[in-house]
């Protein structure tokens, strides 16, 4: 490491320890909290996450200069969270340290994705794909191996003596664990093609039956050894974009290992959107609740509508949290969701696509705050899922801005 990447990245660390002490930062946190708690009548959080953000490679507090790879890592990271907070902070919380993960590895499922790729722009990670049929027979279903999960607790302490190397006295470190995310939906059709999969669950349901089955399965075994090995993060900060804080987890019997009762756990079956509320049922629901009842909370949906769904996933005891993404219809959502659910309310990003309309913006987050409103539903604002902003900062900043002002009217 040269002296001059590590001058950097401390530089930049000071910065950060400057936002992350802001009194702004804990009253974000305990609002947060207190909506996943499901106390109502509150603000909502607002956060803007996935963000293209080599659309902001061009502005000089966004270059990387460090030469040390590692050291790049940690310095984009405090660039960042340093150009967010700076110019479309929202609800945003600044931790006050630097996360370093727990190292681990896993033996995977055994099988490979093979896909053909159609990029439009070369630095943006939104491609399209089109998937290749692997899990074609029982024999192909056969290479699925129950997976194997190693602690690498000797890698975890060199990073972690690396950091606090770097940031000596500014800014603490802190080892953290996993989330917990299962979408065996999102996975199935990476392997088989969307198309495959839903005629086969008209012409073939058993096999699609068997095929979720080991998905299901494996990803009990995986949660399994994230537990035994105490892989598990018992106070994140964020489940993917929602906000995680909650005065109920970990458990009041809490010791220090993280079991899977301490935690969030998150899923979805967004390609499913397209059969049935009882083809749902059948082969999202019925697999995915065993692995749902050994957390302690539940986090479901992404961009799939789950209006219809709703009924069937309330059912879940430590159900809390439901996603109700930009094709949902708010009102019908927030009915059903009531005050026991939070609304994990997801704006739609083609709002920041191209140009914002502040009205627009404005229309669509009165909307929501009516419905949940009206129907005393907690609830949060996540603007996600942006493949771009056309390189417009602007976008974000009058997004940011046009919602802020419609909550002041009522908050």
């Amino acid at each position: 490491m040269s002296h001059k990447d590590v001058d950097i990245v401390r530089e930049l660390a000071r910065k950060y320890r400057e936002i992350a002490a802001d009194e702004k930062n804990e009253e974000r946190r305990q609002r947060m909290s207190d909506t996943n708690d499901l106390k109502t009548g509150l603000r909502p959080a607002v956060l803007i996450d996935e963000v293209p953000w080599h659309e902001f490679a061009s502005y000089p507090e966004m270059a990387l200069v460090c030469e040390d790879p590692f050291l790049r890592g940690m310095e984009e990271y405090f660039r960042r969270r340093l150009f967010q907070w700076e110019h479309f902070q929202v609800d945003m919380v600044a931790e006050p340290f630097y996360p370093v993960g727990k190292s681990f590895s896993s033996t995977g499922l055994g099988i490979e994705i093979q896909e053909n790729i159609v990029k439009t722009d070369e630095k943006n990670n939104i491609v399209s794909h089109q998937y290749l049929d692997v899990l074609a027979t029982e024999e192909d279903l056969e290479k699925i191996k129950p997976p194997v999960v190693t602690l690498n607790e000797e890698q975890t302490g060199k990073n972690l003596q690396l950091v606090q190397e770097v940031l000596g006295e500014v800014l603490p470190a802190k080892v953290v664990g996993t989330t917990i995310y299962c979408a065996y939906w999102d996975q199935i059709p990476r392997f088989r093609g969307v198309e495959t999969v839903l005629y086969d669950m008209m012409d073939r349901p058993e096999f699609i039956h068997a095929i979720v089955r080991k998905f299901a399965d494996w990803h009990m075994r995986y949660l399994e050894q994230l537990e035994q090995w105490n892989f598990l993060e018992a106070h994140p900060s964020l489940l993917h974009c929602t906000p995680a804080y909650t005065s109920e987890l970990p458990g009041k019997d809490y010791e220090g290992k993280t079991r899977l009762k301490d935690v969030w756990f998150r899923g979805m079956a967004q390609m499913l959107n397209t059969v049935s509320p009882q083809m749902f049922v059948e082969f999202e629901l019925d697999y995915m609740r065993p692995l749902m009842e050994r957390c302690g909370l539940v986090y479901y949906g992404c961009c799939e509508p789950l209006d219809s769904r709703i009924p069937y996933l309330i059912q879940i005891p430590n159900m809390r949290k439901l996603g109700v993404s930009p094709w949902s219809d708010v009102e019908r959502c927030a009915e059903q969701l009531g005050s026991r659910f939070v609304a994990a309310r997801k704006p739609n990003p083609a709002l920041v696509a191209i140009s914002t309309d502040e009205d627009e913006v404005a229309r669509e987050t009165e909307k929501t705050i009516l419905a949940c409103r009206k129907n005393n539903c907690p609830y949060e604002l996540v603007l996600k899922d942006i493949s771009t902003v056309s390189g417009k900062l602007d976008n974000l900043v009058r997004w940011s801005r046009a919602v802020q002002k419609t909550l002041d009217k009522y908050y």
